[in-house]
């Protein structure tokens, strides 16, 4: 197995001790792997994609953060059918509604990932009416 470093501020590594301990991981590094393997498994899942695909999305984020949100999903506008803004205290949930072909929804969802403020990104694709794998 290899061994990586990460750099963390102090907030975040409160947060991630604190999840630990919630979770019951016996350790970080446990904790990271689980993280990075989900997020590998979510990625590969999207990459198999081909053809027109519709799923849902479901994003959040700081209220501070709305204009910033709202101006990257505009550059998606013919990718996002319907969006559906809430509020919960001082964090905004997105639910939006993708139909569109697979590069796009790939390229969709690395836009997300790569947005600081975005605290998670979820996605559901629509069976039946989604695009087939690749084999």
């Amino acid at each position: 197995m290899e061994i990586l470093s990460i750099s963390m501020d102090k907030d975040a590594l409160k947060r991630l001790n604190r999840i630990k301990k919630s979770l019951g991981f016996k350790s970080r590094s446990k904790l990271l792997q689980n993280a990075v393997l989900s997020m590998l498994k979510e990625y590969e899942a999207l990459e198999t994609l081909s053809g027109h695909v519709e799923s849902i999305f479901v994003i959040t984020y700081p209220e501070s953060e709305r204009n910033h949100v709202s101006n990257m999903l505009h550059k998606f506008k013919g990718t996002v059918r319907t969006e559906t803004h809430q509020h919960n205290s001082d964090i905004c949930v997105d639910i939006l509604d993708i139909s569109t072909d697979a590069k796009q929804v790939k390229e969709f969802f690395a836009a997300l990932k790569r947005t600081k403020c975005i605290y998670s990104v979820t996605y559901s694709l629509i069976p039946g009416r989604s695009g087939k794998k690749k084999r």
